[in-house]
């Protein structure tokens, strides 16, 4: 069968194409074989892979696709994660996640329903696959063995973030009755404490402080743990590896370390440096348009937890690789200045995450780099 587009044109239908737009409760199945033709429109009930193989059944029967014609199929990326993905793959069918924020949306306001969304990515999934592109961008899924690894670094940035907020909640309720967060804390500490006004701190707050502190040390008990993990995955780690070789760099420490090889400086394969800046995001963003030149600043999208230790890199490597070409680069460039050396370490994090990707990927080490002594 041949599924007409234009005059004198023709695809010929020896694919099965399917579209899942995902649900808690239900998924939307949109199953075609080309283009011009009609796609078939299933609900099945999330998981229901017997309902997902009857619609894709039906389709073959419809379109006249033969059984033993390959199935590709795609879905956006979101809460479900990547296992539908093993899933599909397990079942023989090639499978692309996509990037939800990469589809191209009208400016009016438009009708929204699952069925039309699942309707408009299979007619994607057509053009993709039969060479277009730049229709959207697709997620690089992790294995299984990466996706399980990186637990344990996203693990302590979450509860890193949750002893900040407990720290400055505490130092919030002490302000706000004229008393000071203490340099050196006992047990029960916030008996001892007293207000603006010289009285001990009420009976009620000093439950609620009992309660948050409990709290807090529960959250730095696992902190330790967590960071105790870390250490003994560097010190078990091969000579060669690539956390052994960025542990070796002066300036990079155990987390940091642990932190870019689990977001994909290694496994995400990267081809060229653009790729990697690509992932980290910090690109600057020009808006050109006839004769009007604008600069937008650095655009934001990327990989917020890579962002996050790039720039605490950033600073770690100007203070412990002086020497270095590229904090030479940064002092040439930027001098002095407070603000103009806030602005310039987004550009000192994206050379530095290149130029680390390089090291451990190739063996190219930055030029004027100190590496630790060996132990």
């Amino acid at each position: 069968m041949n599924a007409t587009t234009r005059p004198g044109e023709s695809v010929a239908a020896s694919v099965l194409y399917v579209a899942f737009e995902l649900s808690k409760h239900t998924w939307k199945v949109a199953v075609t074989s080309g283009f011009g033709v009609a796609p078939l429109v299933r609900t099945v009930a999330s998981g229901d892979w017997a309902g997902v193989t009857r619609a894709c059944a039906a389709a073959r029967v419809r379109f006249q696709v033969p059984a033993t014609a390959p199935v590709v199929s795609c879905y956006e990326a979101g809460p479900d994660g990547f296992w539908i993905h093993r899933a599909l793959v397990q079942r023989g069918v090639a499978n692309r996640v996509v990037d939800s924020s990469s589809i191209a949306t009208p400016r009016r306001r438009r009708v929204k329903s699952d069925r039309l969304d699942a309707l408009k990515l299979v007619a994607m999934l057509v053009r993709v696959c039969l060479g277009e592109r730049h229709v959207w961008s697709e997620v690089h899924v992790p294995s299984a063995a990466v996706e399980a690894a990186r637990q344990v670094s996203r693990e302590r940035a979450a509860l890193t973030k949750e002893r900040t907020r407990l720290r400055n909640q505490l130092r919030g309720w002490l302000q706000a009755v004229g008393a000071r967060w203490p340099a050196r804390r006992a047990a029960g500490w916030w008996t001892t404490v007293r207000d603006g006004l010289d009285a001990p701190l009420s009976a009620a707050l000093q439950a609620r402080i009992a309660r948050a502190v409990d709290r807090l040390d529960l959250v730095e008990a696992q902190v330790a743990t967590l960071e105790a993990a870390q250490a003994q995955q560097v010190a078990t780690a091969a000579v060669a590896s690539p956390l052994a070789a960025l542990v070796a760099v002066k300036g990079v420490a155990t987390t940091t370390a642990s932190t870019l090889l689990d977001e994909g400086l290694v496994w995400r394969a990267f081809r060229n440096r653009r790729q990697v800046g690509g992932l980290l995001g910090f690109a600057p963003a020009k808006y050109e348009s006839g004769t009007i030149s604008r600069d937008q600043g650095i655009r934001r999208a990327g990989n917020t937890r890579l962002q996050t230790v790039a720039i605490q890199l950033a600073w770690n490597w100007v203070r412990w690789q002086p020497d270095s070409a590229l904090s030479r680069w940064y002092a040439a460039q930027f001098g002095p200045g407070k603000r103009a050396r806030r602005i310039g370490i987004v550009a000192l994090a994206r050379k530095l995450v290149i130029a680390l990707w390089r090291y451990v990927t190739a063996g190219v080490v930055p030029d004027g780099t100190v590496l630790k002594p060996a132990a």
